[in-house]
């Protein structure tokens, strides 16, 4: 049986990480991670959901999208899974925020590919009333993360009872013996302009923030990550605003929440582009008991925040070059990965 408790030394750490860390004794890593795995469907309709959505991605649909491109899909998306984190934990992430996927089955599917059929990954997932059919979901290396809970929590717009969107996926559980409370989430798009939505993902931003709110209430110490494609930046008002998430640790009081990809956005990177411009949809936004700024890693804490966009996942010429790669644009198969980059974050505890 193999367990990921890597004990470094600091010097170690400081070569991998870039951070310093005094001469301190061994230190566990465990990875976290999100991925957006843009429209992994199956070649069936789902009968329970919009039936001329789905037909894109059928055989007979306009995206001809057959068994063979279905497989294609899961090989990509494994491998890119495969390969995140593993510059410093080299079994890679033990748990996995993922959205846009249609229903468990693909999840099934993915985690049976070759490149990470070894983790033996594990899934969390709720249906949703999500009108495309797709949800959020969680996978684990049961490990290293023991799940002691989870809850899918709808997104309920006072007056819009024609409204349907992605739940919100609440999962507890263990990780390196301490309680975590993992939040993956899939915001509202700005389809119809991003003024015109913003008004949904604010509504989305209140429900993350009760729900973390609410763990707070149980436990005035207790470790969030909420993680996934707010399709909001962090200088948007439901991040910055409603959510109050600080970019910078320095400014994080007791009771904040931080966001971490901050330090990203300032310098204009981001997970996805559109029209020549750089968005960074994908992020973790964590509590301050995650944080240790005295760096003595006593209990579980934040240490790094990474976009994973290495080469292969980038348009690599044309008017996209340097665009994440897709499977599809428009009808057309390119046989690449999803339009947004992964991102993981690491965290640390002494051991």
């Amino acid at each position: 049986m193999h367990i990921k408790i890597y004990l470094l030394t600091s010097i170690f750490i400081c070569k991998l990480l870039s951070a310093q860390v005094t001469e301190s004794p061994s230190l566990a890593l465990e990875c976290v991670a999100f991925y957006n795995l843009e429209n992994l469907f199956d070649t069936i309709v789902d009968p329970d959901t919009n039936k001329i959505l789905q037909e894109d991605f059928t055989p007979h649909g306009p995206k001809n999208f057959n068994s063979q491109r279905y497989n294609h899909k899961l090989h990509n998306m494994a491998y890119a899974i495969s390969k995140l984190g593993k510059e410093v934990t080299p079994l890679g992430p033990s748990v996995i925020g993922v959205c846009e996927i249609e229903n468990r089955q693909v999840l099934q599917d993915l985690v049976r590919q070759e490149s990470i059929a070894d983790k033996n990954y594990k899934i969390v997932q709720h249906e949703g009333p999500d009108k495309r059919g797709i949800d959020c979901a969680l996978l684990y290396d049961p490990l290293h993360f023991k799940v002691t809970s989870s809850k899918s929590v709808r997104l309920i717009i006072p007056e819009r009872d024609d409204f349907f969107t992605r739940d919100q996926l609440v999962v507890s559980g263990r990780l390196l013996n301490e309680k975590i409370h993992f939040i993956v989430i899939h915001w509202p798009s700005r389809r119809g302009g991003e003024a015109r939505s913003r008004p949904k993902r604010m509504e989305a931003a209140k429900l993350s923030k009760s729900i973390i709110d609410s763990l707070r209430m149980e436990d005035p110490n207790a470790k969030v990550i909420l993680m996934g494609d707010f399709n909001d930046d962090p200088v948007s008002p439901s991040i910055k605003d409603v959510l109050d998430a600080k970019r910078d640790m320095l400014s994080v009081k007791d009771g904040d929440l931080f966001n971490t990809m901050g330090d990203y956005y300032k310098k204009g990177i981001g997970t996805l582009a559109y029209r020549d411009q750089w968005n960074l949809f994908d992020q973790f936004i964590i509590t301050s008991s995650l944080i240790d700024k005295n760096k003595s890693y006593d209990d579980l804490t934040y240490y790094r925040s990474v976009i994973f966009n290495k080469p292969f996942l980038k348009n690599k010429k044309g008017n996209f070059k340097g665009y994440p790669f897709r499977t599809y644009v428009g009808s057309t198969f390119m046989g690449g990965y999803s339009d947004h980059f992964p991102v993981y974050l690491f965290l640390v505890k002494k051991m």
